[in-house]
């Protein structure tokens, strides 16, 4: 029986430290079995020696502070998500390849390598892709341009993962605000998002440009909030037409997004393609300069000048917003155009099939000094962002849609009211759109790890 016993207890080291301990109490106590009385005696006396060497003081109390430093008992600490006081911290679960290596790395520098995996979704399976941007649909043949992946020079960046994603936003509300091409990467989301889980549809306005999905089995809202200059802006009227010059008021937000903005935990800003246009620019008292306005007596601030005063604003008023539960705002840099042979009204395209090498674009173009300015308010909003709970970070794409020429719809969009118009501005669902995604996952838990 005894050996049998041992061998049953040899599976694990637990398990034969038990065994051991077991056959070393039985042979001792049947090797000659000791009177009663002497055992009585000798455990009193251990217990005596026990107690005389771990008190301080061998007759009086001991403390709590001596008992902890004599038997150097471990401090146990709340964990990093239960704070001692206050608020209780944002807990965001962990994600499976979003280590420290890619907390600290720049995700803008790299290059795109192949991936014969292609896109996660297709616009058959994805129903809710936009006429305008299902290219397929509209007689695109090649593919490979779908056969591509970012890959940062000093990290991996993980491909989208739809499933961690809605555990991590699970209960939340993320709203994109900005124009046509903000809701391009919205739609990508819920292409990506879908295979999941099928959301509803919850509303949408007269103009189609509000937009609100629901995915009920994750309790999480998706939002698009259609702006043009993330302030307040009207179409000027001439002779009692629209005139497609606008007047932009640096020092009031558009309410088209930020009456919803106390909704919103996470927020996805961006905003460009419309500053390209006669614009005059006010304060509060009144023309102060203007974008492609050749005006007398009044100063062409530029494009840049103007975009930068924009996000400053709007980036101000979340950072001041006394109502708004959000804590993570995502800036999303410039996203070029690539119109060749002509710009968009003169017969320009768009029509490559393979992205650019880095040697092959130019960063001392107008999209880089906007993205650069961006990036600097960015940084303004951080620092008073940390003084009120708030993070702002970058979804820094410029450099890498600079390459994706091939991306574009081009002459694929279903053009009935611009025939003979190519669009290189907004991008094909499926295409290179979706890594915004693969960006927004690795920025948007980074930035929230330091909410407190």
């Amino acid at each position: 029986m005894k050996k049998e016993k041992a061998m049953k207890y040899s599976s694990s080291s637990s398990a034969s430290s038990s065994y051991y301990f077991y056959f070393f109490k039985e042979r001792c106590l049947n090797k000659g079995r000791l009177p009663p009385f002497f055992m009585s005696f000798l455990l009193l006396t251990v217990i005596f020696i026990l107690f005389i060497l771990y008190s301080t003081t061998p007759l009086t109390p001991i403390s709590n502070q001596a008992l902890t430093r004599n038997l150097r008992l471990p401090v146990i600490k709340p964990p990093p998500n239960l704070p001692r006081k206050g608020k209780p911290r944002i807990f965001h679960p962990p994600l499976q390849g979003y280590d420290d290596g890619i907390s600290k790395c720049d995700l803008s520098k790299g290059h795109w390598i192949p991936d014969l995996r292609g896109s996660l979704y297709t616009n058959s399976s994805c129903t809710t892709i936009p006429d305008s941007k299902n290219c397929f649909h509209h007689g695109r043949s090649d593919r490979d341009f779908l056969n591509w992946r970012w890959k940062p020079d000093q990290c991996n960046l993980p491909r989208f993962d739809p499933k961690a994603f809605l555990d991590f936003v699970k209960g939340k509300t993320l709203g994109f605000v900005g124009d046509s091409v903000a809701r391009n990467h919205m739609e990508s989301l819920l292409c990506l998002l879908s295979k999941v889980e099928t959301p509803k549809d919850e509303y949408k306005d007269s103009e189609d440009r509000k937009r609100i999905w629901y995915f009920p089995k994750h309790d999480f809202t998706l939002m698009i909030l259609w702006s043009r200059y993330l302030v307040s802006a009207e179409e000027r009227m001439v002779n009692g037409s629209l005139s497609g010059n606008f007047n932009l008021h640096l020092h009031k937000i558009d309410e088209e997004w930020s009456k919803d903005l106390p909704l919103l935990d996470y927020v996805i800003i961006s905003a460009a393609h419309w500053f390209f246009r006669p614009i005059f620019v006010h304060n509060s008292t009144g023309i102060v300069g203007c974008v492609y306005c050749n005006t007398p007596n009044v100063k062409d601030y530029g494009v840049g000048f103007t975009l930068k005063l924009a996000f400053r604003s709007a980036l101000n008023h979340i950072n001041n917003c006394k109502t708004c539960k959000v804590r993570v705002t995502l800036v999303r840099t410039f996203s070029p155009a690539h119109f060749e042979d002509g710009a968009w009204n003169t017969g320009g395209r768009c029509n490559r099939t393979s992205p650019l090498g880095e040697s092959e674009i130019n960063l001392g173009t107008t999209e880089w000094e906007l993205r650069s300015m961006q990036m600097e308010e960015i940084e303004k909003a951080n620092i008073k962002g940390a003084k009120v709970g708030r993070r702002f970070g970058a979804l820094d794409i410029t450099r890498a849609m600079l390459m994706r020429p091939d991306g574009h719809p081009n002459e694929f969009w279903g053009n009935k009211w611009m025939k003979g118009y190519n669009d290189c501005v907004h991008w094909c669902l499926p295409g290179p759109v979706d890594v915004w995604n693969d960006f927004m996952m690795a920025v948007l838990r980074r930035e929230a790890s330091f909410i407190s």
